[in-house]
């Protein structure tokens, strides 16, 4: 089984994220996009949720799959590696760093805040950039 969860780890926006202060995605159309989903699971519940449980909570809506069918999805989902929350539109376009505790669960972290500097610099966390959006 493979896993997309960190612990003791930070995840700073990435070097080309369009925006300088944390932006709450918009919702395009009825749909709910990824970040949209990934936004609701996490925002205002801190340390709640595993970045695998995020990520396939929202892959599980997203294909709208049968809660009697969810057990065997998980262990098909996370049978091949899956992207971690370093490629998350949150972390790459929306201005969100992602902070993983001991228990490898997740905070997001608005950049421009306070609580982010400090997490950037603290020297007892493991501290990884999101991936660009762009190659180059």
């Amino acid at each position: 089984m493979h896993t997309t969860n960190y612990y003791n780890t930070f995840i700073e926006v990435a070097e080309d994220c369009p925006v300088a202060t944390a932006e709450m995605p918009p919702q395009k159309g009825d749909a709910k996009t990824v970040a949209n989903l990934q936004f609701e699971m996490l925002n205002g519940k801190p340390y709640q949720f595993t970045s695998d449980e995020v990520l396939f909570s929202v892959f599980a809506a997203k294909n709208e799959v049968p809660e009697e069918e969810l057990d065997a999805e998980r262990q098909k989902f996370f049978s091949k590696g899956q992207a971690c929350f370093r490629a998350s539109p949150l972390t790459k376009r929306y201005g969100w760093g992602v902070h993983a505790n001991e228990e490898g669960r997740i905070a997001l972290v608005p950049l421009g805040s306070g609580e982010y500097e400090t997490l950037v610099g603290d020297g007892r966390l493991k501290v990884v950039k999101a991936m660009r959006s762009k190659k180059g």
